[in-house]
């Protein structure tokens, strides 16, 4: 027996009352990271497939649940071994990709372990729920998609600064977070759904793909990244309606050949 699941873990835009300082940003700034929309997009899939999924509700420059608790520095919390400017958008995000000053001061360490405790924790206690759950019912194998978005062009905090990039890109922490197999069945899935993809560039996967995608223990993990040019405009993080229901059913087309054909593995 196989199973088959989804995160999607950077969409949630709710903001908590103990940081004050992400209240009141114009949405420009507020909204500059979030994988806005993805969960929509991918919504009509996972009713039509009844697939297991995960959302997150709380904001990433919160908590980045793709990311470690050990991903900070001394410029978001106060007492941290790590040097200022190594975690600058780490599991809290001190600025924006396009450099924009979030946190004007470090947050206590007690207040670091009260947002992991209330805000990330209990996302990442649901995803190895769900391993437990598939492996408790019989489940030899469990494959796992990570739905993100990401900017149509690398911004100065990417890796490939002024690049375009692909419609998707697929990452797998370079072969170590799933099998060959299921890496190739999940290109050949959303190129067969008219979308062009890229291969561990820029993105090679995040915390999740490597915490999770464990192959030896059965467990399969990818990144799956979409260009926000195909479904909003990057400006303003409005939906374009029409070029969202196109692509919507690319998602649909290529989720649904991955869950049919994920039983040839």
């Amino acid at each position: 027996m196989k199973a088959f699941f989804l995160t999607i873990p950077h969409s949630g835009e709710r903001i908590p009352a103990e940081t004050p300082w992400l209240h009141g940003l114009p949405e420009s700034i507020v909204m500059c990271d979030v994988d806005r929309y993805v969960d929509r997009l991918y919504q009509p899939t996972l009713e039509a497939l009844e697939l297991a999924h995960i959302k997150a509700e709380w904001h990433r420059y919160v908590v980045d649940l793709n990311r470690l608790p050990d991903d900070i520095d001394a410029d978001a919390v106060k007492g941290s071994v790590n040097p200022a400017g190594k975690f600058p958008m780490g599991l809290h995000w001190t600025k924006t990709t396009r450099g924009t000053r979030l946190m004007p001061e470090p947050m206590t360490m007690a207040l670091h372990q009260a947002l992991i405790a209330r805000y990330f924790e209990p996302f990442h206690q649901e995803v190895r729920g769900l391993y437990e759950f598939f492996k408790g019912k019989g489940a030899s194998t469990v494959y796992h998609l990570d739905a993100h978005s990401m900017p149509s062009k690398g911004t100065a905090g990417h890796r490939d600064p002024g690049q375009t990039r692909a419609e998707i890109v697929v990452s797998d922490w370079e072969g170590k977070s799933c099998s060959t197999e299921f890496k190739d069945l999940v290109i050949t899935a959303y190129t067969r759904a008219g979308l062009k993809v890229a291969y561990n560039w820029p993105y090679l996967g995040g915390r999740v793909t490597q915490t999770y995608g464990q192959p030896m223990q059965g467990q399969h993990a990818i990144q799956v990244e979409i260009n926000r040019a195909l479904y909003m405009d990057e400006e303003s993080k409005e939906l374009r309606p029409e070029l969202a229901k196109v692509l919507s059913e690319k998602i649909k087309s290529a989720v649904t050949t991955i869950q049919a054909e994920l039983a040839e593995i």
